[in-house]
């Protein structure tokens, strides 16, 4: 996104004027700047438009605000109520978003405290897609939660509820299959609403990669589904593949199916 982009998305996203959207911009990225260590700001600078590049300069130690002192900041630079500034503050960092990408995005929200994460997860549903050809599939596409439930009730020929409870079975069994760090490098892509089942797998695998068999695999899913039969559950697991393959990107979703054993393949349909 170039720097006309990136400011007009601020304008839009937050609901103000032009000429508040720039500084309040160049502000907040400065207030980032503060609080991630220099070597992420140098991984990140280089994604940025030329003209917010100074922004991400910083002397001295790094700083340990909360969001709670960063909104404040935001808040009394507007000369606004704290709504406004939490808009401002979602509007540029989905813009950031959408011009660094979802890995680098990613890296940096690692490095500020938990009380961030709402922050960081709600400007991630408001962002723009990113650019590149959509027919090219090393790129993700942005879903949202409905959409996403939407296409696995379509391509498993089931209900929504049907396509919810199965997605979350999938994604949480997933998440037990493999490391916790490519579960993180997904978690950009993905709507919010299905982060908990995420953090249930992590968090039953305490981080580690379980070494499930396809059956075990399988097993885990009829379970949470409620459902009886293989075949059923199998059908479920390669429709909400398919759909976490066109959230994710080609490279994403090959990292995460490189940690998984040959006999997965069959979840994965072709091309």
């Amino acid at each position: 996104m170039d720097y006309q982009g990136f400011i007009t998305t601020v304008e839009r996203l937050a609901g103000i004027p032009h000429d508040q959207a720039e500084p309040i911009t160049r502000f907040t990225l400065s207030m980032l700047a503060q609080r991630i260590s220099k070597g992420e700001l140098e991984d990140l600078v280089p994604h940025l438009p030329p003209e917010l590049r100074a922004c991400l300069q910083r002397e001295g130690p790094t700083a340990t605000f909360g969001a709670d002192e960063f909104l404040r900041r935001i808040e009394e630079q507007l000369g606004a109520d704290r709504a406004t500034a939490e808009r401002a503050a979602r509007a540029v960092l989905a813009a950031l978003w959408t011009t660094v990408g979802p890995k680098e995005f990613n890296d940096m929200g690692a490095q500020l405290p938990k009380d961030f994460g709402p922050l960081l997860e709600a400007a991630m549903l408001e962002a723009p897609p990113r650019p590149g050809p959509e027919e090219d599939p090393r790129f993700g596409r942005a879903l949202s939660f409905d959409e996403f439930i939407r296409q696995v009730a379509e391509r498993a020929g089931i209900d929504r509820d049907q396509a919810r409870k199965a997605t979350e079975a999938v994604l949480e069994a997933l998440a037990m299959r493999v490391t916790a760090g490519q579960i993180n490098d997904l978690r950009p892509f993905l709507p919010r609403e299905l982060h908990p089942a995420l953090d249930r797998g992590t968090a039953r695998s305490d981080g580690q990669a379980l070494p499930l068999s396809l059956d075990e695999f399988v097993n885990e899913i009829t379970q949470r589904e409620g459902i009886s039969r293989k075949k059923e559950a199998l059908e479920h697991v390669r429709a909400v593949m398919a759909v976490l393959r066109e959230a994710v990107g080609e490279k994403e979703f090959q990292d995460t199916n490189a940690q998984l054993p040959e006999e997965y393949r069959t979840l994965v349909r072709q091309r």
